[in-house]
């Protein structure tokens, strides 16, 4: 991992490098954000930077077209787009910490409008119809996450004003100072219990249609589903089952497929409040994601530790 400043490094980033301060000297930066035409030959990449939100065709082309970098630094907390393709001798970190803030506002906006009834409401401005009476509440719920890792404390953090209980739950369980994190194998026994059900996990293998028909079965009558991790999480056509009956309500800022095509039934499912996957694209992404290539390609060149690695050789 040592590499000597005097050897320049040849970084591919999807941001302007004149737009992140801090930079590091030295190393040859090159800005690609999934243009048609490569800025440079891709074969030549050391630290490579994929496309935010650009989808895996342009995340994965360089790396398809020769490029064997040293370091792939996703800008995603995620991984799933680029994991197939990252050559074995290369480290594959995340952007863990970058997207908490604002995914986890989210999470809790998406909460607080499907259960006050915000959907409607706009709808009935729209046709200046008043639609006044009894809605749901956040607080007396019980609210349980699943995927608790660093998005999910922030979302816990988020809601401990709102006066709602909150269950966790992640792949193993473990203590925190804010009580126990349940493992994913006691997710039946969790289900019939909880109000709301808020996923940050992310994709892979175990978590694929975690959430099927037999998952959202379990859910008490009424109760309201929220995704901000990965479409793929939850199986698609179960969930249109329960919205189609009334049974459940969504809010979804990811979904199966995505983006979702027009006349998708999805789209028009009552109960459901879909947002396009705008969870971590907010004012706070820019300079998060500055700091953390500045301190990853300090660390690269220096020979530290890169933070947040995923796999590496």
């Amino acid at each position: 991992m040592v590499r000597s400043v005097n050897i320049p490094l040849t970084v591919w980033l999807p941001i302007d490098p004149a737009a992140i301060d801090g930079l590091p000297e030295g190393p040859q930066y090159v800005y690609w954000d999934g243009e048609d035409e490569f800025p440079a030959d891709p074969r030549d990449i050391d630290f490579y930077v994929p496309p935010y939100m650009r989808g895996a065709e342009i995340a994965t082309r360089p790396l398809r077209h020769g490029a064997r970098p040293r370091v792939v630094q996703t800008l995603t907390a995620g991984i799933d787009h680029v994991q197939d393709h990252v050559p074995p001798d290369a480290v594959l970190c995340n952007a863990r910490g970058v997207h908490d803030a604002s995914t986890a506002e989210l999470a809790v906006t998406l909460t607080l409008a499907s259960l006050r009834g915000i959907p409607r409401f706009v709808r009935g401005q729209d046709g200046e119809k008043w639609y006044a009476g009894m809605y749901p509440a956040l607080a007396d719920k019980t609210v349980l996450i699943v995927g608790y890792g660093a998005i999910g404390a922030a979302v816990e953090d988020r809601l401990a004003p709102f006066e709602c209980q909150v269950v966790r739950v992640a792949r193993s369980a473990r203590d925190t100072e804010r009580g126990p994190v349940h493992a994913v194998t006691e997710l039946p026994d969790l289900l019939p219990g909880v109000d709301v059900v808020i996923l940050v996990t992310p994709l892979t293998e175990e978590t694929r249609n975690l959430v099927n028909a037999g998952f959202l079965a379990r859910l008490p009558d009424g109760a309201l589903l929220v995704n901000v991790g990965r479409g793929g999480v939850v199986d698609t056509k179960a969930l249109l089952g329960e919205l189609e009956s009334g049974r459940l309500c969504a809010a979804l800022d990811v979904t199966d497929p995505e983006p979702l095509p027009p006349g998708h039934p999805l789209w028009h499912a009552p109960g459901v409040l879909i947002t396009p996957h705008v969870g971590g694209s907010s004012s706070a992404f820019p300079p998060r994601a500055g700091r953390l290539l500045c301190g990853q390609l300090r660390r690269y060149l220096t020979g530290e530790p890169l933070h947040n690695i995923i796999s590496a050789p």
